[in-house]
């Protein structure tokens, strides 16, 4: 799904190209910028290393960027790791032990730490210590080592699935927030410059952002699609009329909105008569995984206030059966 802000494959390279160099090239969440600021100019005053910070929001807002930047503005070393690259307390342990004092440790997706890390993790963000289990049996021997004072900063975009005992350890915590047309476009004035990409007509940024998400990484991906798109076609030049057709390819309405998404609507409203249906229900209707629909399609449909999700299931709302030229209306709120 090309308007997913899950990373994927494609994205990785592309992201790290494009990735602001400094704080003034990163566009948008300014209130998270300027709390950084602060604690970065505190921290930096009273010569100790910066608190522990987690970032939590939906995926594709700028969470990794960020974290380069403030080991950028440190002059420290980042690390990065994910939750499901670490399996052991010892993959943990070493990356640790090896940081030096003001490193960033960015763990993305800190939610998927299984408990056992997590605990390592508590006497390492309080203390600087962990504890290392040598041998086995009754010969087991703990050993405890010291470690460089350094910031940790997770990533989530689960913030409810963390253990209160986890959270509480985190000094600053930031939620990213979806981002404005307008900053939208910024970003992808920028990226087009990065890439060389010509666009040659002020209305695709803004063609672009409007099919978005609001979410800067889907919004780069289409713009290299469309690039794609006016190599192959229209000799490199990005018109309005290419980027038209490209969406047109692409399956992807002015609303933002592709194939899964349409599929999803139609079979809450034709077989259901607009809802209640259960996720498990709607994902035997359109052939989807739950989690597929729970994740990549609905957070979307909810913000742009084309389904509700209640006790009793998922509810088509009004703008969905005008979006769909269905007849019908919406259940009452007494079913809600």
């Amino acid at each position: 799904m090309i308007t997913s802000s899950k990373e994927q494959t494609e994205d990785v390279s592309s992201e790290t190209n494009l990735r602001p160099q400094n704080f003034s090239e990163y566009i948008g969440q300014e209130q998270i910028k300027k709390n950084l600021d602060i604690a970065i100019q505190a921290a930096q005053k009273r010569g100790e290393v910066l608190d522990h910070m987690l970032f939590y929001g939906p995926p594709g807002l700028g969470k990794t960027s960020l974290a380069f930047l403030i080991a950028d503005a440190l002059g420290s070393n980042i690390q990065v790791t994910s939750g499901p690259a670490l399996e052991k307390a010892g993959d943990l342990a070493s990356i640790l032990t090896n940081l030096e004092r003001g490193d960033i440790l960015f763990i993305d997706e800190v939610h998927r730490l299984n408990n056992a890390l997590e605990e390592v993790l508590y006497s390492a963000m309080e203390d600087f210590v962990i504890d290392i289990v040598v041998g086995q049996g009754p010969s087991a021997k703990t050993l405890r080592l010291d470690l460089s004072p350094f910031t940790l900063v997770g990533a989530t975009t689960k913030f409810g699935s963390l253990t209160g005992p986890f959270r509480s350890r985190f000094g600053n915590v930031y939620n990213f927030d979806f981002y404005h047309p307008a900053e939208i476009q910024q970003i992808l004035q920028r990226s087009s410059d990065l890439l060389g990409a010509d666009i040659s007509e002020d209305e695709v940024l803004e063609q672009i952002a409007q099919r978005s998400r609001q979410t800067p990484r889907v919004a780069n991906r289409l713009l290299r699609r469309i690039r794609d798109y006016a190599d192959v076609y229209n000799n490199g030049y990005i018109t309005a009329e290419a980027a038209d057709s490209s969406f047109e390819l692409l399956g992807i309405d002015a609303y933002g909105l592709e194939e899964g998404d349409k599929k999803l609507l139609s079979a809450l409203i034709e077989n259901f008569n607009g809802g209640p249906a259960g996720l498990a229900t709607l994902a035997a209707a359109t052939a989807e995984e739950p989690i597929t629909i729970e994740e990549i399609y609905e957070p979307f449909l909810l913000r742009q206030g084309f389904i509700q999700k209640t006790a009793r299931g998922r509810v088509a709302t009004e703008w969905s059966f005008q979006y769909l030229g269905k007849e019908g209306s919406p259940k009452s709120n007494s079913l809600l």
